[in-house]
């Protein structure tokens, strides 16, 4: 049996089974193809426009933009020196509020002590007096009840009892 005929009729099918699939490749490329270029024309037509008058916008708003950016740096800057020299006077008023707040209260405890040593003093040199005074005043005058005869103490003899009273 000679098998170089069967060979070459598998070779042959191969062939032509390459050349459909080739030939199907082609065609689906072609049609791709076309649509490709349909697709590629429609967006030349409608995006790059759009692309086109994005770009110009940008271009007409750059300067625009870069003034605002400028601005806001100037502003920012400006709003930072502001905000330090603002700091540097709300440092200095509560210095100054606590320094104040330390003399107000030195100046309330030294008036407090002078109040404390006027009172002492007048508690020492005229209360003690007037009181030492009084002691010897109520004593002379019971002395001198009792010296003139107690009369008036027979007399007031329901008040000596309240007294009596009253101390128990």
């Amino acid at each position: 049996m000679d098998y170089l005929p069967i060979f070459i009729g598998v070779t042959m099918a191969a062939v032509v089974l390459q050349a459909l699939i080739l030939v199907a490749m082609y065609l689906a490329m072609r049609k791709t193809s076309a649509r490709m270029e349909a697709l590629a024309t429609e967006v030349s037509t409608k995006v790059l426009p759009t692309a086109e008058t994005a770009h110009a916008m940008l271009l007409d708003l750059r300067p625009k933009i870069e003034n605002i950016l400028g601005n806001v740096s100037e502003t920012s800057n400006v709003v930072k020196a502001q905000m330090d020299r603002l700091d540097v006077t709300l440092n200095d008023v509560i210095d100054r509020t606590r320094l104040q707040v330390i003399r107000a209260d030195e100046f309330l405890n030294r008036t407090l002590d002078q109040v404390e040593d006027t009172t002492e003093l007048v508690t020492k040199s005229v209360i003690s007096p007037v009181r030492q005074l009084s002691g010897l005043i109520q004593g002379l005058t019971t002395g001198f009840e009792v010296f003139l005869g107690g009369r008036r103490r027979r007399r007031d003899g329901a008040g000596a009892s309240q007294d009596d009273e009253m101390f128990i």
